[in-house]
């Protein structure tokens, strides 16, 4: 039975956002899930500039991803957000505890000058273990 527990050593700030640490024991499968974008039916860029309409969709694509593989989204033990511009992250924050609570996994929050397309805002991959 696969076990994962979230921690923070005694010596380091333990935020209310995310895990410092996750230790998996007993897993006997990993997913690594590619980075994921708003995409339309046809595979062209969503939601044009809309940062939170792209973030539901990157959730709910990841969402999928992780299920399709066999877990849940409580399965996550590590996620890495890329977004296009910093001042989203206090958006982005309500957004993803809509997905994951209050709490995530361990987690890494990068700003970058672009993604893949012009009209990307977000792109966040992830790591479950079951």
């Amino acid at each position: 039975m696969t076990r994962i527990e979230w921690y923070a050593a005694d010596s380091v700030y333990d935020p209310p956002s995310h895990a410092q640490g996750v230790k998996v024991t007993g897993a006997q499968t990993l997913l690594f899930i590619a980075g994921q974008v708003a995409f339309d039916e046809q595979g062209s860029p969503a939601h044009g500039r809309d940062f939170a309409a792209q973030a539901r969709e990157v959730f709910r694509s990841l969402e999928a991803q992780v299920e399709a593989g066999g877990a849940t989204l409580r399965d996550v033990v590590k996620l890495t957000t890329y977004l296009t511009d910093i001042r989203y992250r206090e958006e982005l924050n309500a957004i993803r505890e809509e997905f994951f609570g209050p709490k995530l996994p361990a987690h890494t929050q990068v700003a970058i000058a672009a993604l893949g397309r012009p009209e990307w805002l977000i792109e966040v991959e992830a790591i479950a273990a079951l």
